[in-house]
């Protein structure tokens, strides 16, 4: 009776890894939804493509490397797959702890869940870098990235690994739950290095320093594509409780499900008033990012929270959402989809507040691992992408940016019966 009790918690943990990390895969279709709504119209087919072509290189990459390096795991993932001894295997390192101890559940389902995770911090770059890169540039970085740079800065944190040999971020007290710091924050690092490199779109600044700006072609586009993320988000918090199989992991799971809800609300409500204060008008884009903000800033610990305090940390998301966007145009940071903003600096906010609740964490580990995090990505994806600019260039003939990466990049447009 044990034994099959233990393995309908194998079953049901496995399907809850898979299930929620194909909500998590549907993220991929939040940000190509979002990022081609916020661009202009003759740039949308090569954000498409990028999107979709950076998850198949993320999906790739760390399979070949990615996992091995962040997990020491095998190359090419040879035997994850288990084999008739995986559950007794399984059963009998669970049996030494007791049952209803740690999480249990099939190799491939951990491997599949942690792939949608590169993907996704990729996808942050894409939108920053967004109307201007060479399409094969960005894809390039994606390799390097996927493969290499997000596996080493996981290892030292999902990973525990110690930081070069030197120190480790969980004696120090660090703790990211979901990956506020490990997926947003580096995401956001690696793009703003590539924006720093790369300048702004042509016609953003004035020669005065004037703000010009450049809407997007399809606002309903960038609304679908942010509730496709807030929903995919259910899937990207809740399945880092690793487990579903007891009474102590469900109720976690609905708490954290619960909280990355009302984060959310939260944050498009401050993003709303605030927006309404500064511009007199309900601004949609600040409102769709104050959403993503409230997302991010739960992010690094969703389980501790009480809901209320959970709708007062997204709501202050949102509101420093809104501000970094309008610092980072002041300092010349082209983002045209404020990815920046949302992954980076509210990333490293949700990494702040994570001891007012979570009381086995120190601010001072927090401050360590966002340094690191953040000092390991930017710097190698500085160097990668110097070298990629030096190999290829980064970026497209000012013509090429005039007609558009669609035409110039793909050799397609996204509505060739309308006349720009």
């Amino acid at each position: 009776m044990q034994n099959q009790i233990f393995e309908l918690q194998y079953a049901l943990d496995t399907f809850y890894f898979l299930m929620c990390g194909a909500l998590v895969m549907w993220m991929a279709a939040g940000f190509t939804m979002l990022e081609a709504g916020l661009v202009r119209s003759k740039n949308t087919v090569e954000i498409l493509t990028k999107n979709i072509a950076l998850f198949a290189t993320a999906c790739t990459m760390y399979m070949i490397c990615g996992y091995a390096i962040m997990y020491d795991g095998n190359l090419f993932l040879s035997g994850i797959a288990g084999g008739e001894t995986l559950v007794a295997d399984a059963l009998a390192a669970s049996a030494e702890n007791g049952f209803g101890g740690d999480s249990v559940y099939s190799a491939a389902s951990d491997f599949f869940f942690q792939v949608v995770f590169v993907a996704t911090c990729m996808s942050i770059v894409s939108g920053a870098v967004a109307e201007r890169m060479k399409l094969w540039a960005f894809l390039l970085f994606a390799v390097v990235m996927t493969g290499v740079i997000y596996p080493v800065e996981g290892s030292w944190t999902w990973g525990g690994k110690d930081v070069f040999g030197l120190f480790s971020l969980g004696d120090l007290g660090f703790s990211d739950f979901a990956g506020s710091g490990i997926v947003h924050l580096a995401g956001a690092a690696a793009a703003l290095a590539g924006v720093l490199l790369l300048g702004a779109r042509k016609g953003k600044y004035g020669p005065k320093g004037e703000i010009r700006a450049i809407p997007g072609a399809n606002l309903p586009l960038a609304a679908l594509g942010t509730l496709i993320l807030w929903m995919g988000w259910f899937g990207f918090n809740g399945g880092s409780v690793l487990k579903l199989g007891d009474i102590a992991s469900a109720n976690s799971v609905a708490m954290v499900f619960l909280n990355t809800n009302a984060a959310a609300a939260g944050g498009a409500i401050g993003a709303l008033l605030v927006a309404r204060l500064i511009f007199g008008k309900a601004d949609l884009t600040m409102l769709l990012n104050g959403a993503l903000a409230g997302l991010v800033a739960i992010t690094a610990e969703p389980s501790t929270p009480s809901a209320l305090q959970a709708t007062l940390f997204g709501l202050i998301a949102g509101v420093i959402v809104v501000l970094a966007i309008l610092a980072l145009d002041k300092m010349k940071i082209d983002d045209p989809v404020g990815a920046i903003s949302v992954h980076g600096v509210v990333g490293l906010f949700g990494l702040l507040i994570v001891p007012i609740t979570n009381s086995s964490t120190t601010f001072v580990g927090q401050v360590a691992g966002a340094a690191t995090i953040f000092a390991w990505v930017f710097i190698a994806s500085l160097i990668v992408w110097s070298i990629i600019k030096v190999v290829m260039g980064l970026r497209i003939s000012e013509e090429d940016e005039y007609e558009g990466g669609d035409i110039a990049e793909c050799g397609m447009e996204a509505y060739p019966e309308f006349v720009r």
